[in-house]
């Protein structure tokens, strides 16, 4: 198994999920133990001398000037983790929580926080034991980074909160009792060093680049449908169009969905014909699925850099050099997640209008509703009704989390970043555009069908056959709640654009563009 030094490796949004799925190992190189173990012993010796480090003997937020004495150093950490873990809420899915180990682990592991290697080996064996704490959703603000989630993540270290195991959410000791541990005793800042951070927010962002990297190749697959099934023009794909205006992911975009067409029939029969224009939900894919894949770029070089960093508070240097300083602060990442949640929300609006332009019947030899006989039968005519639900939906999630700041920790926390209220809505506003798009592919290929015996090119003549094999098209009114989720099913799941890969691969067909690796994480 390949694995992932915690503290020294480079790390991405891919290797992450990967530690977190077990297919990467996560462990410690022993100059990470040399540099952790040294960072302890310099605040353990901050803690027993006379200046006053914030966190180290001094209290917490706006009890940073208070004196703590050398035996009460341990009460004040454990004190800490109980006082602040004030979550709400149902619990964040169980991959999350994996990842916010990971990122926390990663993070201590560098060497600038102070913790005890006992702490940081606990840490990694819960992870390596599927022992997750159970975190709340609510109660982060994004200020001392993720104060709430965090304290719940570090709780079961000394016995107390809950934790997913084995299929079940039982109480931390009773998780430790299974395997003879007992709880730790921690030492100075260890428990500021556990709660302060960004590791909620950016567990969250982890998330969103992978699922929004998804969505945007899936809107590329069934906007292409849709122009097979509408009989859409490709001229407006053109590279010399494009290379006028040379963003990345419009270029990226226009080129992938020239790929997709490639040798298609239902194109090349109406190269001369005399429509003039396409709507722009046809003719603008490379300008609207483009700038939702350069506010993609964005999100995943932030978040790269973002996992990659100490953010705890103070930041140990030396026995006579540490800064209190705002790492901790989610800024950074709550303006590109809320950029992000409006990148992915344009998707589901510019899928719905194609959606909706499918079924006016515009299109030579496509009916009206996609049906033949309507009357009688409403044909397509409703699942639009849920897309345009979910689009509006959208609209709503989109205002930005970080345009709001409420002064907490009476008044020394005065400016919060809400990032991780912004995570939060990113990844509800995809999982929404996950339902569009599934239901887009629904209609494209029902459009396509109007348009036998001509073919498409190998590699949608393969994706269109894997929807048929599930999905069968729709000749009167019927059920289809089964078919939306079956084709649901194949946008969440990724497996549309693994196909494409795989037909591009054996036929020799150029599917990646130049641009590809930029699009990797």
């Amino acid at each position: 198994m390949i694995k992932f030094h915690y503290g020294r490796d480079h790390l991405t949004s891919s290797i992450a999920l990967k530690i977190a799925q077990k297919k990467i190992a996560g462990i410690f190189h022993p100059e990470t133990h040399e540099k952790v173990t040294a960072s302890a012993k310099t605040v353990a010796k901050i803690s027993k001398g006379e200046q006053a480090v914030y966190g180290i003997n001094t209290g917490f937020g706006p009890l940073c000037t208070t004196r703590i004495s050398e035996s009460d150093t341990r009460t004040l950490q454990e004190n800490l983790l109980k006082s602040h873990a004030v979550g709400l809420g149902e619990p964040i899915p169980i991959e999350i929580s994996k990842l916010m180990l990971i990122l926390k682990i990663h993070a201590l592991a560098q060497g600038f926080s102070g913790i005890q290697w006992e702490t940081l080996e606990r840490l990694s064996w819960m992870l390596d034991n599927d022992i997750t704490p159970v975190i709340p959703m609510q109660g982060s603000v994004g200020a001392s980074g993720d104060l709430a989630p965090l304290s719940h993540l570090a709780l079961p270290l000394i016995g107390l909160g809950k934790v997913h195991f084995g299929g079940d959410i039982i109480s931390a000791d009773k998780a430790l009792h299974h395997f003879n541990l007992k709880p730790l005793a921690l030492g100075p800042k260890e428990g500021l060093a556990l709660i302060n951070g960004t590791q909620f927010m950016a567990a969250f962002g982890v998330k969103v680049v992978d699922r929004l990297s998804n969505v945007l190749k899936n809107a590329d697959i069934t906007g292409a449908m849709m122009i097979e099934g509408l009989m859409g023009s490709i001229k407006p794909f053109s590279p010399e169009l494009h290379n006028l205006r040379p963003y990345t992911g419009n270029k990226h975009v226009a080129q992938t969905i020239l790929n997709l067409l490639k040798d298609s029939e239902i194109v090349n029969s109406h190269l001369d014909c005399a429509r003039v224009q396409d709507p722009y939900s046809l003719r603008c894919m490379p300008q609207v699925h483009g700038a939702s894949r350069n506010a993609w770029l964005h999100l995943k070089e932030i978040i790269e850099i973002e996992i990659n960093s100490v953010t705890d508070n103070p930041i140990v240097l030396s026995e006579d050099h540490t800064i209190s300083g705002g790492n901790f602060h989610g800024q950074p990442i709550a303006l590109p997640l809320d950029y992000a949640c409006l990148a992915a929300s344009e998707i589901g609006n510019i899928s719905d209008r194609r959606i909706y332009l499918s079924i006016e019947g515009d299109t030579p030899g496509v009916p009206k509703l996609l049906l033949k006989e309507t009357g009688l039968n409403s044909g397509l005519m409703i699942p639009q009704y849920t897309t345009a639900a979910l689009a509006s939906e959208n609209k709503g999630l989109c205002f930005p989390a970080s345009a709001d700041s409420i002064p907490t920790s009476l008044g020394q926390e005065d400016h919060v970043s809400m990032g991780s209220i912004g995570a939060r809505k990113a990844l509800q506003v995809i999982g929404n555009v996950e339902k569009i798009i599934g239901i887009e592919l629904f209609y494209a290929a029902q459009a396509m069908d109007y348009h036998a015996p001509l073919k498409s090119g190998k590699i949608m003549a393969a994706i269109y056959e894997r929807v048929r094999s599930l999905i069968k098209p729709v000749t009167v009114d019927r059920v289809m709640t089964d078919d939306i989720e079956a084709s649901i099913s194949m946008i969440e799941s990724g497996e549309l654009i693994d196909l494409a890969q795989a037909v591009a691969e054996k036929e020799n067909l150029d599917f990646d563009t130049q641009w590809s690796p930029m699009f990797e994480y």
